[in-house]
């Protein structure tokens, strides 16, 4: 079921369909290919506008179809970017996260939840 806000036979419950099929051939459990279909296609429209609310991460980060091609299978950084990071430490409430380079979140942040 398409996440909430998307009308059935739109284009993005068929982009909910498509990617969630694809997850279960890669072998993902049915609520993971659930859930990173609804967040995949719920990214996408905010950052089309079509959403009431938008994060900053999904309207500055990079699409989700590149952003998964980019970051595997390469020596490029793998993971999550700073300002995922940072929206991670700031609900973690670790201070001084402002003045932190992507390497510093990501150590704080692994403690923290450690």
């Amino acid at each position: 079921m398409p996440p909430r806000g998307v009308k059935k036979g739109t284009k993005r419950a068929r982009q909910y369909e498509h990617i969630k099929q694809s997850e279960r051939k890669q072998g993902r459990s049915e609520d993971l290919a659930e859930e990173i279909a609804a967040r995949t296609v719920n990214k996408e429209r905010a950052r089309a506008g079509e959403s009431r609310e938008r994060s900053r991460t999904s309207t500055r980060d990079i699409s989700s179809g590149r952003r998964g091609g980019l970051r595997s299978g390469t020596d490029r950084p793998k993971g999550r970017t700073r300002d995922q990071l940072y929206e991670e430490a700031k609900h973690l409430g670790i201070e001084g996260r402002s003045k932190m380079n992507k390497a510093s979140l990501e150590r704080a942040v692994n403690r923290k939840k450690s």
